[in-house]
């Protein structure tokens, strides 16, 4: 079995500081050798109405300003900023994207041209920010199927059909809880999108946020070829995202894992194995 791509998802965890965003792209590419950072991109204005972005954060702790949309535009990188951490990652040698939440941001990441663009699950209905990259971004579309319906789910890969861009479509099983239990990760959603969609779209990524890497492994077994987690320096951090996060040495172990895993996951090319034919010389009797 082919490893999957692992993607470390820094989203937010930078906590608005590039200092911190660069750090952890050293650390994923050097210590963890993980595939691609990823981050997340939104124009608070856009996706917030305005009750919502005058609102306090639901979490006073966790906020980083005295309404959520001044929380969330603390946390936001702009364009020219984005493109330092696309050139970051590059140097490191390993890949860059984004999550993007809405149209302003889907056109600005467009511009950067990255490999693939993510979309989360709570945008991943809607078809303006959708049929946009469709027409306008020549790459990969990354597309979470948390808190989705199955009817929701055919709508869309319909949508990817009807403009002939849905082998350019990656689907990712998840489930939108911070951090779920093991309980509610569902891992055979991933063989029932294998299933139901495997023929129609590019391929099957898993999308966990769940507490250690045991399951990442099954999704692997399962037919996952893209394993995304979110990542941070320290998951005692400020912020909502940590918990649900590995720090440096379990995204290493969840790297390693995958690809150790990946190999063992074969038959034996012979009956007898070369590393097997001297203990069978030594310790196999009664034949």
């Amino acid at each position: 079995m082919k490893a999957p791509k692992v993607i470390a998802e820094i989203g937010c965890n930078h906590k608005g500081q590039m200092e911190i965003a660069e750090e952890m792209i050293m650390m994923i590419a050097k210590f963890c050798k993980a595939d691609y950072a990823k981050f997340q991109k939104r124009n608070p204005k856009e996706v917030l109405t305005p009750e919502q972005y005058n609102m306090p954060h639901p979490v006073e702790a966790n906020s980083y300003g005295t309404t959520y949309g001044e929380h969330r535009e603390f946390l936001e990188f702009d364009l020219d900023q984005h493109k330092q951490l696309k050139a970051w990652c590059e140097e490191q040698g390993i890949g860059y994207s984004t999550s993007v939440w809405d149209l302003t941001s889907a056109e600005e990441i467009t511009s950067l041209n990255p490999d693939f663009i993510k979309i989360p699950s709570g945008t991943n209905q809607h078809y303006e920010v959708l049929n946009y990259l469709c027409e306008q971004f020549a790459g990969d579309i990354h597309v979470s199927v948390g808190m989705t319906t199955h009817e929701e789910e055919r709508k869309l890969i319909d949508f990817f059909k009807e403009r002939g861009r849905n082998k350019s479509l990656v689907l990712y099983s998840c489930t939108s809880g911070y951090p779920v239990p093991f309980e509610d990760i569902g891992l055979y959603e991933i063989t029932r999108l294998i299933e139901n969609y495997g023929e129609e779209v590019k391929q099957i990524g898993f999308s966990g946020h769940h507490l250690g890497i045991a399951a990442d492994i099954a999704a692997m077994t399962l037919g996952a070829e893209w394993v995304e987690r979110h990542f941070t320096l320290d998951r005692t951090w400020k912020g909502t995202d940590h918990a649900a996060s590995l720090e440096p040495e379990g995204m290493r172990k969840l790297v390693r894992d995958l690809r150790n895993v990946s190999k063992a996951l074969n038959y034996k090319e012979s009956e007898i194995l070369e590393i097997e034919k001297p203990q069978r010389d030594k310790l196999k009797w009664g034949i």
